[in-house]
């Protein structure tokens, strides 16, 4: 596989490694042993349209074609596009002229777009529209004059992104620990965004130190961090307070995954891990486990909570409770270049948003 950096130093050379069954031992517990599944957890409408607007796009013009940076951030689902036939790219420039490229559900600055128009390329953006919402933020109040305190982290692409389009009136918050340092040119005129994928407490945190230090300190119209990650961190919540272990499955550059073991450990879990695949998680994670809690992050496709179920049930956790603490059925249209078939009629599939998952009580 290709080694894309996405701000990230974890490397994408990472082979699926195939679920072997009754691997773990059915060791003997103090309590009867169960499973708590949490809900929601996997694909949200945003990922759903970015893997579709590959998948079509494969469809309509034929390998290959090219994406920048990983379409979303999971190496399961990274390599299953590149076995269809899609080829993933650091910038642009290293896509051949004409070509077709993606953009990533993470979003791109201006100069990424022009560079790509620049090279005659058929671009098609999959940038998550809860993402494109905080670029149009940055841009307006960019153009009314306000300086922009950006709560993110560095190097992440969604980050990169948004600065790019305001990136004279940003200023860059990686943590609550720059707050003390930030200078600004009008304390009075300056509002707050954010990631979409960051923990919600934390942000709230680095939101209130801010608007101690700028009490006029202006807020965004809306949330910025989005529904999915909202919701997916206050239902690990809900589990963590149940479970002794929770296993939160993930790639270890999806920043909403690795929030989600945060919060589960800062919720009551006594231990959490996060796991690409079901052959990651270790026999002595469960030694004196009862109660297990289970979660994926906002870009992981349910076939790999399945396994993670499976390996579990071999080991005596069979009993699987679902804990639902909201309800997810939003979609969005997919980018215009794929409303349509080949020959011009209306797609079925003209939607990103549905849920792909394999039942898990099945």
């Amino acid at each position: 596989m290709s080694n894309i950096s996405n701000g990230s130093a974890v490397s994408l050379e990472m082979p699926r490694v195939p679920a072997v069954r009754n691997r773990l031992r059915d060791n003997p517990v103090p309590l009867p042993k169960r499973v708590i599944l949490a809900a929601p957890r996997g694909y949200c409408a945003g990922v759903d349209r970015a893997v579709i607007a590959v998948e079509k796009a494969l469809e309509r013009f034929g390998a290959p074609v090219y994406v920048r940076k990983q379409i979303v951030h999971n190496i399961h689902v990274v390599s299953t596009l590149e076995r269809k036939g899609a080829i993933f790219v650091d910038e642009v420039d290293e896509v051949p002229v004409g070509s077709h490229i993606v953009f990533s559900a993470h979003g791109v600055s201006p100069a990424v777009v022009q560079g790509a128009a620049d090279r005659n390329l058929d671009a098609i953006d999959a940038t998550c529209p809860l993402v494109t919402k905080v670029h149009r933020e940055a841009v307006r109040f960019s153009r009314d004059d306000f300086e922009i305190l950006l709560i993110g982290h560095r190097g992440h692409e969604e980050v990169e992104g948004t600065m790019g389009h305001a990136p004279e009136r940003t200023i860059l918050v990686n943590s609550p620990a720059d707050v003390p340092n930030i200078v600004v040119n009008n304390p009075d005129h300056v509002v707050w965004l954010s990631q979409t994928t960051l923990s919600v407490d934390e942000t709230m945190e680095t939101v209130r130190l801010l608007r101690e230090r700028f009490p006029n300190l202006q807020d965004p119209p809306s949330d910025d961090i989005c529904y999915a990650t909202t919701n997916r961190q206050v239902a690990i919540k809900k589990v963590s307070e149940q479970a002794e272990l929770v296993i939160v499955v993930g790639s270890a550059n999806s920043s909403n995954t690795v929030r989600l073991v945060d919060v589960a450990l800062e919720n009551g879990a006594r231990a959490a891990y996060r796991v690409d695949y079901a052959s990651e998680i270790q026999q002595e994670w469960l030694d004196g486990v009862s109660t297990v809690g289970v979660s994926s992050g906002a870009s992981v496709p349910e076939v790999l909570v399945q396994e993670v179920l499976n390996d579990l049930a071999d080991a005596g956790y069979a009993d699987v409770q679902q804990v639902v603490t909201a309800e997810e059925d939003l979609m969005f249209s997919l980018p215009k270049e794929l409303r349509k078939d080949a020959n011009g009629n209306p797609d079925e599939r003209g939607l990103g948003g549905r849920v792909r998952r394999l039942d898990w009580q099945q």
